[in-house]
């Protein structure tokens, strides 16, 4: 996420959504925010994530495995 961009611009994600898009549980999700490994901003009492911050973990995460 740019600093450039303003918050509404933002699209958030929340911790469903992503663990639906990620196919992983909400736990694995909460201990990815917690861990500091997936940024995220608390609303109440629920995280929301910013969806280009969900791309970015997800593209700098692939091994070569051959």
């Amino acid at each position: 996420m740019t600093e450039d961009r303003q918050v509404g611009e933002v699209s958030f994600m929340t911790v469903a959504e992503v663990a639906t898009l990620m196919r992983v549980s909400k736990m694995t999700v909460y201990r990815l925010v917690h861990g500091g490994e997936l940024p995220a901003i608390r609303v109440g009492r629920s995280f929301r994530v910013p969806e280009d911050a969900v791309h970015a973990y997800l593209r700098n995460s692939f091994i070569d495995s051959a």
